[in-house]
């Protein structure tokens, strides 16, 4: 399916939410994305306002009937060729914490919405993985042994065969183990497991 932008914001870890304006990654051409924050054009979006609230996608064409774009947001969208930004909100549990929007000339129609829906989460995974990677090893320092006899230990492997798959030593695997639940604030294995899942910092 054809689009001429897409952007994606927000990361699904704890007590992040859905920012004003803020983008985690973009093809929008520089250009734009520096005039709309040089100017603040955020605050006075009627885009971003409806996302702040919004369960479902939302669409330029259905926001500026109730709330028009500013005369300057109007002329930049124009300019850019930042047209008809169709938004998808990620939530997790009772809370957004993200979203994708994509963009182009051409006004998506109901089957192609119902597409873009379907695969918003894994595009969202897919493009901030790097960014919950380095967080996993940054913020929570967890190491990449670590990481890896987590992911192992999700698919029901036991020490030895978590070794054997790892190349790491049965007391290693155990080491790792050990540290990953004390990072994650669990009390065990399984919940450590359950944690980085939930964290998604494995798959």
């Amino acid at each position: 399916m054809h689009f001429d932008y897409i952007a994606v914001s927000g990361l699904d870890i704890d007590r992040f939410r859905f920012g004003r304006g803020q983008s985690i990654d973009t093809n929008l051409p520089p250009g734009y994305i520096e005039t709309y924050a040089a100017e603040k054009l955020y605050l006075s979006d009627p885009l971003v306002a409806a996302s702040l609230v919004a369960r479902d996608v939302v669409c330029d064409a259905e926001v500026f009937m109730s709330a028009p774009p500013t005369a300057r947001l109007q002329q930049l969208m124009t300019s850019f060729g930042v047209l008809n930004r169709t938004l998808f909100p990620l939530s997790r549990g009772d809370h957004v914490y993200g979203g994708i929007t994509f963009m182009r000339t051409v006004r998506f129609d109901a089957d192609e919405i119902d597409f873009l829906k379907r695969i918003c989460e894994a595009t969202h995974v897919a493009i901030t993985k790097p960014l919950m990677d380095r967080f996993a090893a940054d913020t929570m320092r967890l190491s990449s042994g670590e990481l890896i006899c987590l992911r192992l230990a999700s698919h029901g492997l036991t020490s030895e065969r978590i070794a054997a798959e790892s190349g790491y030593q049965v007391d290693t695997v155990n080491t790792y183990i050990k540290s990953a639940v004390k990072k994650v604030g669990a009390s065990n294995r399984t919940e450590a497991i359950a944690e980085a899942i939930r964290r998604r910092l494995i798959e």
